[in-house]
Order: C-alpha cells, then sequence, then structure tokens
C-alpha cells in the first residue's frame, strides 16, 4: 500500500473563483494547526505565528505565516496588528488577512477588531467586524462590497469549561451552517505555550470567499482569545 501523500497538490484554476481558492470548492472542514515555536516555550519570546492548514485526511493543503516585526510583537503582544500570508504547497500566496491595530475592551464599543481578507492578494474578498457585546464574543462576516452576508458567535467571553471552545457561525437570520472551534491541544501545550488547534466547518456550498474569510476570522479569534501575553 502507498503511504498517503502529506502534501495536497493545488488545483487547476476554475473560471469564476479567484486563483488559488478552487480547492476550497471541495471541502466542508479544516483544520488549522498552530506549529510549536521552542524559544517561545523556552523563553516565552514572542515569534511570528505559523499554522499549517489540513484537509479532514490531515494532508497539507495551505500554510499560513504571520509578518510582523520583533518590537511590535513584544510590545504589543496579541494586540498587534498583523499580516498574515497564506501560501499553497507551491509557495504561491493565495489569500493575504490584514488586521489593523486597535485597543482590545469589551467595555467601549470604540475599540472594535476588525480584519480584511483578500484573495488573491489586492483583490478584497471579505471583512470581518467585531460587533459590540458587553459579554458575547460577536462578529459580522461582510462580502467584499461591505454587506453583511454572516455572523459568527462564541461564548460567554470566549471562554468555556468544556476542552473545545466553539463559535458558531450563523446566517444572518441566525441559523447556525457550521463553527471554528478551538481544540484541546494538551496540558503541556496549553500552559506553556499559545500554540492553538482550531477547526472550521461549514457547507460544501459556501462560496470559496466566504470560506477563505473563515480561515481569517480563525486567525482573529485565536489572537482575541487564545494567544497568552507573554
Amino acid at each position: 500500500m502507498q503511504p498517503m501523500n502529506m502534501y495536497m497538490v493545488p488545483n487547476q484554476g476554475i473560471p469564476g473563483f479567484p486563483p488559488g481558492l478552487e480547492y476550497l470548492t471541495q471541502v466542508d472542514q479544516l483544520l488549522i494547526k498552530q506549529k510549536v515555536e521552542l524559544i517561545e516555550a523556552l523563553a516565552g519570546f514572542e515569534s511570528n505565528n505559523k499554522y499549517e492548514i489540513r484537509n479532514s485526511m490531515g494532508q497539507n493543503v495551505f500554510y499560513a505565516v504571520e509578518e510582523n516585526d520583533c518590537l511590535t510583537r513584544q510590545c504589543c503582544g496579541p494586540l498587534r496588528s498583523f499580516t498574515i500570508r497564506i501560501l499553497d504547497n507551491f509557495g504561491q500566496e493565495i489569500i493575504t488577512v490584514s488586521r489593523p491595530l486597535k485597543c482590545m475592551s469589551c467595555f467601549f464599543p470604540c475599540c472594535l477588531q476588525e480584519l480584511e481578507i483578500q484573495a488573491p492578494p489586492g483583490n478584497t474578498v471579505g471583512y470581518v467586524l467585531q460587533q459590540w457585546h458587553p459579554f458575547l464574543p460577536k462578529f459580522t462576516i461582510e462580502n467584499e462590497h461591505r454587506e453583511p452576508v454572516l455572523k459568527l458567535q462564541g461564548p460567554f467571553c470566549g471562554w468555556s469549561c468544556l476542552p473545545d471552545v466553539d463559535f458558531e457561525i450563523l446566517t444572518m437570520d441566525e441559523v447556525s451552517i457550521g463553527k471554528i472551534s478551538k481544540q484541546w491541544t494538551g496540558l503541556l501545550r496549553e500552559v506553556f505555550t499559545d500554540s492553538d488547534n482550531f477547526g472550521i466547518q461549514f457547507p460544501m456550498d459556501l462560496d470559496v470567499r466566504m470560506k477563505a474569510v473563515m480561515i481569517g476570522a480563525c486567525f482573529l479569534i485565536d489572537f482575541m482569545f487564545f494567544e497568552t501575553n507573554n
């Protein structure tokens, strides 16, 4: 029996879809696995985040890396602005996720987080906007025309007593169609690193642009609720 290829070969272009997102037409779930940084685990020195994005069979389909400078990472911690570049297995950048620097507080509605997702780079496909609520993490997903198309809602203050923490993907009519789940990674990794695993589930027929936006939303959730400030 031949061993399974751990790297998924990118699909050929499909008319009508942003270049590089063709593979997303074939999936209804993804696993985003943050890579453990040894220097961060041992010394508490914040490094650029790196992620592997896998399909349900464990094959790497994309690779994501944060682009940031040392001063910003150390001084701003999880509040920092960032650019995350998502590459396919040929090293071609297919998605760019950008977060501007903003204060973060549930007590001040003027301090709300936002995210812009481009696919390919230079072509905006959507936005993630935090909505003010004193207790619940709430977000609106907008398309490239700044029109609300989906909602995202998490548990009380982004926290749960269960091993997994779910953020529900909702239609504008509050119907659940999927979720972004922060998955338990084990005691040692949870305590000594801020390396996290996430699962994303969405309908197979969801617009690939919105699937790309959900990947970006996962990164924002990670920074807002699960990154530790060393």
